[in-house]
């Protein structure tokens, strides 16, 4: 073979090494980026933002009681003037079977809780036993109270009164949870108990005002 066609052969190898396409270069795989799930953070945060049990606690309050108590007196009981702003009402009921006065029914409102005002009223019996019965008038808790005995209140300036005999004693108390409306009437045996029945009837007609 001649230099010539050596030189040509080696031209052409050449040429041939230059045109061929280079290998292509692997590619490194893709790190996958992290999601964070918004769900989750989102209940976290709302469930911090009120304490545990704080409803619970809310529906655990007791719902108070009428602040005020309206009724409807008997025609018979004659309105008279109260003797102190602590008063809210009072009523004369006039003597029948030969009693010597009037009985008087007073309305109030003070606390103390139920029991504690119960206990004093028998205190003002020389410690008689009072029969108490529950009522629910128009959704109210009422307690009723019966006492009968020598009757003894505090007298003028809270001085000692003179204890009288055959004496008897009707009160309702609304319970309206820190406070109690008082509905006591108080007279001879024979007038007081002539009157329950009106008494009874003001009692069914107890409701807030």
């Amino acid at each position: 073979m001649t230099s010539k066609a050596v030189a040509v052969l080696a031209a052409l190898a050449l040429v041939a090494a230059c045109s061929k396409p280079p290998e292509p270069t692997p590619e490194k795989p893709s790190t996958p980026t992290p999601v964070t799930s918004t769900t989750t953070a989102s209940a976290s945060a709302s469930g911090a933002s009120a304490p545990a049990g704080a409803s619970a606690v809310a529906s655990a309050a007791p719902a108070a009681g009428p602040g005020e108590i309206a009724w409807d007196a008997p025609p018979a009981w004659q309105s008279a003037p109260n003797p102190n702003p602590m008063r809210k009402a009072t009523y004369k009921i006039p003597k029948t079977g030969g009693d010597a006065d009037d009985a008087e029914l007073t309305v109030s409102s003070a606390s103390g809780g139920v029991e504690a005002n119960i206990k004093r009223w028998e205190m003002q019996f020389a410690q008689a036993k009072a029969k108490a019965e529950p009522r629910n008038p128009n959704g109210l808790k009422v307690t009723l109270v019966e006492i009968k005995g020598t009757y003894s209140s505090g007298g003028m300036m809270g001085g000692p009164a003179t204890p009288k005999k055959d004496q008897m004693l009707l009160g309702a108390i609304v319970d309206a949870g820190e406070t109690q409306h008082f509905f006591k009437l108080v007279g001879g045996e024979k007038t007081v108990t002539a009157a329950k029945k009106d008494f009874e009837k003001l009692v069914a007609s107890l409701h807030a005002k």
